[in-house]
C-alpha cells in the first residue's frame, strides 16, 4: 500500500508494513528526515501533521527557514521506441523536454495557465 497526504504544502507518504502490523511514512521533497507512525490511518494522519506543526515551530524558534517542498526533481523511464517519438516531437515543437512534460502534466491535471 503506498499513497500521500498533505499538510501545510508538505506531503507525507503512507506505507504499510505487515510484518510489523504498522503504518509509517516520510515527509517526502524535502533533505530532512521527518518519520511517523500509526496504528490506523487517523493517527498515521495526526502524526504527519504533528511532525510537520513541530518541524515548522523548531524553525520558528531557531530562526530557521524551513525547507520548501521540493517536486522539481523527477526521473522517469522511458522504453526506446517512447523515447524516440518524445524526441522527435520536442524538435518538432522546439520545446524542452521539461516544457513538454509540465504541458502534459497540465493537461491531463486541467490546469490553465
Amino acid at each position: 500500500m503506498s499513497a500521500v497526504m498533505e499538510h501545510k504544502g508538505y506531503l507525507g507518504s503512507i506505507e504499510y508494513s505487515q510484518e510489523d502490523n504498522v503504518m509509517y511514512g516520510k515527509v517526502m521533497g524535502i533533505n530532512s528526515l521527518i518519520m511517523y507512525e500509526g496504528t490506523n490511518i487517523q493517527e498515521l494522519k495526526n502524526e504527519f501533521e504533528n511532525m510537520v506543526d513541530d518541524y515548522l515551530d523548531m524553525c520558528a524558534r531557531n530562526g530557521v527557514e524551513p525547507e520548501i517542498p521540493s517536486g522539481d526533481e523527477i526521473n522517469i523511464t522511458l522504453d526506446p521506441e517512447t523515447r524516440r517519438q518524445v524526441n522527435k516531437l520536442i524538435q518538432a515543437q522546439n520545446i524542452t523536454l521539461n516544457k513538454l512534460i509540465e504541458l502534459s502534466l497540465k493537461e491531463k491535471l486541467r490546469i490553465v495557465s
